[in-house]
């Protein structure tokens, strides 16, 4: 059994390293800033939105202040670039309210004035969703940032949209209880933005989609009108389940304000392993057998390949508590009884390493080294931004085909690329597969899109698991949805910000 460290069983040995560094979303591997949008992508045109002017300053100065509207070039860039260096716009206006009123306030002048808005989050998207196409005005919900409850009784959680989600999950654990959400940006993502890119996140397995779990939500729409539906009701069958428009809608259809999220009871017993297996045959056994044998506790199930912990390992010198191995699976159990939960790991852990499908592993139960180990998932769309660009796509592919993508484009794209690889969340068939070169090429794009796109329709898949669509896969949508379903959606469009004002060139082909 194991204790408050490490069991050794078999081959599995202690894992040695302790914390490392976080997930630095807000920084940059590098200075260097990928050009202009409108240049990278000129098929694009700007709409016919009016241009800021010194009276629109003035308004927004007289409702908010001179501290929270950033005109200045320098102070704007961070917020014109998204995390993954892939697109920047060029506005010189960012707003930061504090209010539900404000916000209100705000887009009702925009819209009087037909002036596009870029609502934002913790800006860590990867499909250029949250940062300007042109010059937009940023609307910023980062210092909407307050607890406004949480009933113990419940479990329910209401917040404003500002709010980081690491921030939520550490007041409620002072509450014994946890946010259902757990993502590698967790230290600077908003909670906002990710019921409008309706998030999926690590212990999706277990917690299910954010959609799931948000119970009511309060909104704006394009034309400044507040939409109270922050019910937080288990139990709310009253008409349309309008909260539904605002989730997953990437700010196009409103800005969300608040929200009320049922949030699970912190577990008492949590165990991690790390496995090295052969082949990803081995890493599909795995999964099935730890469904069937784990069963309620598992809440996490997660593979690496060599390629993408290569990244973490050479560019951000973490360390492996293993050896070298062409796949890798972290798995997490939560439970109630830490004795029951281990006793049922090690049984798990001995069938499947005496019949030679897992080769080597580490299991601990210890916060540093849990940490250190999740560092080596968490940290890989970091580390890859050290090799120079990054092609990342966020697709849902059947389990049997999950990892076929990365062969056929590894055979595409030869030694023209840096790395071709894949990593992600084996419970929902969820993978990432990411592209890396020295720096942004056209030929590579074409090389990629949109035949990355036709081959996981081809498959039945999703074009979009988690992130959105965002600025980079609107032309791509309808290799996941009919064209009645993208009829529908910009209608909707139409009817709730009928001038297009709100995150103009997103979502929508």
């Amino acid at each position: 059994m194991l204790s408050r460290g490490v069991k050794q069983l078999g081959r599995l040995r202690p894992c040695s390293q302790g914390i490392l560094p976080s997930f630095a979303c807000r920084g940059f591997a590098s200075p260097t800033l990928p050009e202009l949008t409108k240049d990278r992508y000129p098929h694009v045109k700007r709409g016919e939105f009016a241009k800021l002017d010194q009276n629109h300053l003035k308004f927004f100065r007289d409702l908010l202040g001179e501290n929270r509207v950033l005109n200045d070039p320098s102070d704007c860039e961070i917020y014109n670039v998204d995390w993954n260096r892939n697109v920047r716009g060029y506005s010189d206006c960012v707003l930061k309210p504090k209010t539900t009123q404000e916000v209100s306030q705000i887009l009702s002048f925009c819209n009087e004035h037909r002036l596009a808005v870029s609502p934002q989050g913790g800006n860590t998207g990867l499909v250029g969703g949250s940062v300007p196409v042109f010059d937009e005005i940023v609307l910023s919900l980062s210092l909407m940032n307050n607890i406004i409850s949480v009933d113990d009784t419940s479990g329910i959680l209401v917040c404003e949209g500002g709010c980081v989600l690491e921030y939520l999950d550490e007041q409620l654990a002072n509450h014994g209880l946890m946010m259902p959400l757990d993502l590698g940006a967790k230290g600077s993502c908003q909670i906002g933005g990710n019921v409008s890119t309706n998030a999926g996140g690590l212990r999706l397995l277990r917690y299910g989609n954010l959609q799931g779990n948000v119970l009511g939500i309060e909104a704006v729409k394009a034309n400044g009108e507040i939409l109270d539906c922050l019910s937080a009701l288990k139990k709310d069958n009253t008409g349309f389940h309008l909260k539904h428009l605002f989730i997953g809608s990437e700010g196009a259809l409103g800005v969300v304000t608040k929200v009320a999220i049922q949030c699970p009871a912190k577990p008492q017993a949590v165990n991690l392993a790390f496995l090295g297996v052969k082949s990803f045959d081995n890493i599909l056994t795995t999964f099935r057998r730890a469904k069937r044998e784990l069963g309620e506790i598992l809440s996490s199930f997660e593979m690496i390949d060599e390629q993408s912990i290569g990244a973490v390992m050479g560019h951000l010198k973490v360390k492996s508590p293993i050896d070298n191995h062409p796949f890798y699976v972290l798995f997490e159990t939560q439970g109630s009884n830490d004795a029951h939960d281990q006793e049922k790991i090690h049984r798990f852990l001995e069938n499947i390493m005496g019949d030679g499908t897992v080769l080597d592993g580490t299991v601990t139960n210890e916060p540093s080294k849990m940490r250190a180990i999740w560092d080596l998932r968490e940290r890989i769309a970091e580390a890859f931004l050290h090799d120079g660009y990054v092609f990342k796509y966020d697709i849902t592919l059947p389990l049997e085909k999950f990892y076929s993508i990365v062969d056929v484009m590894r055979e595409r794209l030869g030694s023209d690329v840096l790395r071709c690889c894949g990593y992600g969340h084996i419970g929902d068939g969820n993978i990432h597969f990411t592209v890396t070169t020295k720096e942004f090429s056209k030929d590579i794009l074409k090389r990629i899109e949109p035949f990355v796109y036709e081959f996981t329709s081809e498959l039945k898949g999703s074009i979009s698991a988690e992130h959105g669509i965002g600025f980079r896969k609107p032309q791509y949508i309808h290799y996941s949805k009919s064209d009645a379903a993208i009829h529908l959606m910009k209608e909707l469009k139409k009817l709730m910000d009928p001038k297009g004002i709100l995150n103009p060139y997103k979502v929508l082909p």
